[in-house]
């Protein structure tokens, strides 16, 4: 199809030549933070200007929450449930089965934190979530305020004492963030250049060693046009991430394997489906999905 492009015959092995884009809805006004449940075959995601989030449940889309504190990237933990990044109290959340709501984090030190954006949750537990601050810097995907941090990090919370760390203290806009699928390896993004025009638009990649800790900072790919907004990894540790034209496909050594073109600016992604083989995007103001040859990884 016109829509996907071959860069590195690797990428052969995993598009589908007879699959399409399907656009599934529209009207939003920026989509974000999309997180498939597959015991009850659903996605979430957010549509953070709205200060909602959305819900697709075969092929009905309705309102999940609003308001939504202005959520912007979602995940689920290892029992399943709901943990989001909410701008508006600028916190990161859990939603239990019942349906309250934990607060997993909302400072750090004492200060408040400045606008959590995308959140993963290893499987022994450990939150780990960026916090840039494009969630305080205008009234549109939450509220203006002064940052009270030193500046945007990267943030790992203990599941059990609640105790909240800074992982890594050197980026200018830490923004999407996911493991490889052995959870050896942390990949980040910087997105700076969102607002300088020589800024970053690079996914680093870090080890991650058995307590927990980072090591071994590279930068994985440098991601053009546009911005490495949010990103997956599939069962093989290639990475697909949003940039400006679509998806972009990395392999788990960096190299550039191919791109699906999608009609508007693509802000995150995530596999879902029965087989997890089916790439859910969000992108400005829609949602679309494309069936793949490969499968998601499983967090």
């Amino acid at each position: 199809m016109d829509e996907i492009v071959t860069v590195d015959e690797r990428f052969r092995a995993l598009a589908l030549p007879n699959a399409w884009l399907e656009k599934l809805c529209g009207g939003m006004m920026w989509t974000e933070g999309p997180v498939y449940f597959a015991d009850h075959d659903l996605l979430l995601w957010s549509d953070i200007p709205a200060n909602r989030m959305m819900r697709l449940a075969g092929n009905s889309v309705t309102v999940f929450r609003s308001p939504a504190n202005y959520s912007n990237g979602n995940t689920r933990d290892p029992q399943g449930r709901l943990v989001s990044c909410e701008h508006g109290p600028r916190r990161v959340t859990r939603t239990e089965i019942d349906g309250t709501i934990t607060v997993i984090a909302d400072s750090y030190r004492g200060r408040r934190l400045n606008s959590p954006n995308d959140v993963v949750v290893k499987s022994d537990g450990t939150v780990w979530f960026t916090d840039p601050d494009y969630g305080i810097l205008s009234d549109y995907e939450g509220f203006r305020a002064e940052r009270e941090q030193d500046g945007c990090h990267v943030y790992r919370v203990d599941p059990v004492s609640g105790t909240v760390e800074i992982a890594a203290d050197d980026f200018a806009r830490p923004n999407g963030l996911c493991f490889s699928p052995d959870e050896s390896v942390l990949y980040v993004s910087d997105t700076s250049a969102s607002h300088d025009r020589n800024g970053n638009h690079h996914i680093r990649a870090f080890d991650v060693d058995g307590r927990g800790r980072l090591h071994k900072s590279r930068v994985f790919a440098e991601v053009e046009p546009g911005l490495p907004d949010g990103f997956r990894a599939d069962e093989h540790g290639n990475i697909w991430t949003s940039c400006g034209e679509g998806v972009h496909c990395y392999s788990r050594g960096g190299e550039f394997l191919g791109k699906v073109l999608v009609p508007e600016v693509v802000s995150n992604l995530t596999f879902g489906g029965p087989r997890r083989n089916r790439l859910f995007i969000t992108a400005s103001t829609s949602l679309y999905s494309l069936y793949v040859a490969v499968r998601g990884a499983t967090q």
